[in-house]
C-alpha cells in the first residue's frame, strides 16, 4: 500500500483498492465519513459489503478486486465534486496537510451521504460494477 498510495491514497468508492483482492477498506479515502457522521459511513459501507459478501457465497465467488478503471473513474469523480467546494482551497486534514511530506490530495468523498448511498445501490443493482468477482482455486467450505 506504501508504493500504491506513494502519490496519495486511491480507491473505488473509498473500500476497495485495485491491486489488492479481498481487501476492503472501511470509512476509507474516497468515502464521505470524514464529512459525515463516521458511525452511518461504516454501518452504510458494512451493510453493502455483507450484500456483496452474501451476493459473492450464493455465485461461489471468492475473490473480489476493484478494476483500476473503476478506481481511475472514482478518483476522478471524488476530486470533482471536491472542486465544487472550498476545501481544496485551504491547507487541512482533509488535503493531507496535518504531515509534512505527505502528499496534498483531497480524501473524502463529498458528495454527501446520501449521494454516496445511491452510487452503492446502482453499484449493487449493476452486479457490482466496478468490481472484478471471480472463482480462484477450491472454495474453503468444498
Amino acid at each position: 500500500m506504501r508504493e500504491k498510495w506513494s502519490a496519495g491514497p486511491v480507491s473505488f468508492l473509498g473500500i476497495g483498492v485495485h491491486g489488492f483482492p479481498n481487501m476492503f477498506v472501511i470509512v476509507g479515502p474516497g468515502s464521505p465519513s470524514l464529512l459525515s457522521n463516521v458511525l452511518l459511513s461504516t454501518e452504510e459501507q458494512v451493510d453493502w459489503l455483507v450484500a456483496l459478501f452474501d451476493h459473492c457465497r450464493r455465485a461461489g465467488i471468492n475473490e473480489i478486486e476493484a478494476t483500476g478503471e473503476a478506481e481511475r473513474d472514482w478518483v476522478a469523480h471524488v476530486n470533482k465534486r471536491a472542486q465544487e467546494t472550498l476545501y481544496p482551497k485551504t491547507p487541512s486534514y482533509y488535503l493531507g496537510a496535518e504531515m509534512p511530506g505527505k502528499p496534498r490530495v483531497f480524501m473524502p468523498y463529498s458528495g454527501g451521504v446520501r449521494g454516496y448511498r445511491r452510487i452503492l445501490e446502482k453499484t449493487a443493482a449493476k452486479g457490482y460494477e466496478g468490481l472484478t468477482l471471480r472463482t480462484v482455486g477450491q472454495h474453503a467450505d468444498a
